[in-house]
C-alpha cells in the first residue's frame, strides 16, 4: 500500500512540476528519465494518475539523448 503522505514528500519537485504546468495551461510534461515517476510499482500508477488527474500528457527523453547538452 502506497504511503500517500511519504509519497508526496519524496516527489515534491514532481508533483510541483504538474501543478505549475497545470497552472500555466500547458498540454504536458518532459521528464529527464522513467525513475522520475517512482521506484516501485505504486509509486509509479501514483505518478501517472497525477498526470492524469492534471488532464498532462508526459514526454520522456530518449535513452540516447540523456547526458547531452541540447543544440
Amino acid at each position: 500500500m502506497l504511503d500517500r503522505r511519504s509519497y508526496e514528500t519524496k516527489f515534491a519537485s514532481f508533483i510541483g512540476m504538474c501543478a505549475e504546468a497545470k497552472a500555466k495551461g500547458l498540454e504536458g510534461v518532459v521528464i529527464h528519465h522513467p525513475q522520475v515517476l517512482g521506484d516501485n510499482y505504486d509509486e509509479m500508477v501514483e505518478s501517472l494518475n497525477r498526470l492524469a488527474d492534471a488532464e498532462l500528457h508526459l514526454a520522456i527523453v530518449p535513452r540516447t539523448g540523456r547526458g547531452k547538452t541540447p543544440a
